[in-house]
């Protein structure tokens, strides 16, 4: 393999057909380079879906009340459901091994001011559990506890772009803003990265707009995380148990989605990750139907070669060279051809991807890379390849004998 007369017959060989040997090379690096940007991009996706849903603990659960599509029960169809804040009580009383945590969820807008600034933002008027569900980050103070349900405070946790715009560079933490005209004290300031919509967001308990909105109890939506150490299967079939319980609770009919939703991560993951493994599928067969018409071209060209050098093979034959070194000179020359070509795609996929790759962070479309798992199996695709190419062409030069290729014109 590494003795010196042999590479520089390989690449006597190569100089006496550029053309061909470059055109060739050029097909093989570009199907590697297409299963690199293709396994890249589906990489993309991946991320872009997971950033979205990275400040949601991955074990959640969303509820959400609608209004019913069929009757049911007695009762006709276009019946609008109101969650209360006892539903949350049933819940937790009802699966007390499944839950880990769970806050009700209210929403609305509200008209802020500060001095002389105003603005218009939404508003999540929660539960304490709600900081674990969403995982916020809190940059300064803290969030919604337990006094402040009970007390139905007037206060707030307001985003960082809400404290931008009000208050400007002043320090938030134990002003007050007016919400609507009623104050409340900013108890703390949150951040969301990657989200800049998301810091334009203000949390609130929920019993206070519960009381500032008509002494109700009612409740806009349920947040709750289950067991983290659930698998896919207990995860769905937990969800299915929910709402079966809270239709059943309502007088739903089962078959009617309209009425009750149930958004679990569980399934959106599951979702996701079958649809990006039939995406790589597809880019991976792409690649390598095109890697095949590579080494198939690779493969004629050493069939070539070796017509035009019968002569000296049957010179080498005659001279004592046993068939095995023969091959391997073959072939030798086809993995060089298609390992060299499969690097430069190679490489060039990888400098692309690192130029560009981290300067892209959109919703759908984050960071595309690749793992050192894909490059490594890329290298060995390529020598494999190269085998491949010269593995028919190497026994048909084998099988050359002395005598014919010597009158062989």
């Amino acid at each position: 393999m590494f003795d010196r007369d042999t590479w520089q017959e390989i690449f006597n060989t190569l100089k006496k057909n550029k053309l061909r040997t470059f055109l060739t090379g050029f097909s093989v690096g570009w199907a590697i380079f297409i299963l690199v940007m293709i396994l890249a991009s589906v990489n993309g996706m991946q991320n872009g879906f997971y950033s979205q849903f990275n400040d949601d603990a991955t074990n959640s659960i969303f509820v959400r009340s609608g209004t019913t599509s069929k009757a049911y029960a007695g009762f006709e169809a276009g019946r609008r459901i109101q969650f209360k804040n006892d539903d949350l009580d049933y819940i937790e009383q009802s699966f007390p091994k499944d839950i880990e945590y769970i806050s009700a969820r209210y929403f609305t807008s509200v008209s802020a001011r500060y001095g002389s600034e105003t603005g218009s933002y939404s508003v999540q008027a929660v539960e304490p559990d709600h900081l674990y569900i969403e995982k916020t980050q809190m940059l300064s103070g803290r969030y919604i506890n337990e006094t402040d349900m009970v007390n139905k405070a007037k206060v707030a946790i307001i985003g960082r772009k809400v404290a931008e715009d009000l208050l400007k560079k002043e320090e938030p933490l134990g002003k007050f803003i007016e919400f609507n005209g009623l104050p409340f004290r900013v108890i703390g300031v949150f951040t969301d990265e990657g989200d800049a919509n998301a810091e334009r967001r203000i949390y609130a308990p929920i019993s206070t707009f519960q009381r500032i909105y008509g002494n109700t109890n009612n409740v806009g939506g349920i947040a709750l995380t289950y067991n983290p150490n659930y698998d896919l299967t207990e995860a769905l079939e937990f969800s299915e148990r929910l709402e079966i319980l809270l239709k059943r609770r309502h007088k739903i009919a089962p078959e009617d989605q309209a009425g009750i939703g149930v958004w679990n991560y569980a399934q959106a993951f599951s979702d996701i990750s079958s649809f990006t493994a039939v995406l790589n599928t597809i880019g991976i067969g792409v690649a390598f139907l095109i890697l095949i018409a590579g080494i198939v071209g690779i493969g004629n060209i050493m069939v070539f070669t070796i017509k035009e050098r019968t002569k000296e093979i049957g010179i080498r034959k005659a001279l004592g060279a046993k068939p095995r070194q023969i091959v391997n000179l073959v072939i030798l020359e086809s993995v060089f051809i298609t390992t060299i070509s499969g690097f430069i795609g190679l490489m060039f996929a990888s400098v692309i991807l690192g130029a560009i790759g981290p300067t892209i962070n959109t919703p759908a479309f984050t960071n595309p890379n690749v793992s050192s798992s894909v490059v490594i199996t890329a290298t060995i695709i390529l020598i494999v390849a190269g085998v491949m190419a010269g593995f028919i062409p190497a026994l048909k030069a084998a099988k050359v004998k002395p005598i014919v290729a010597l009158t062989d014109k």
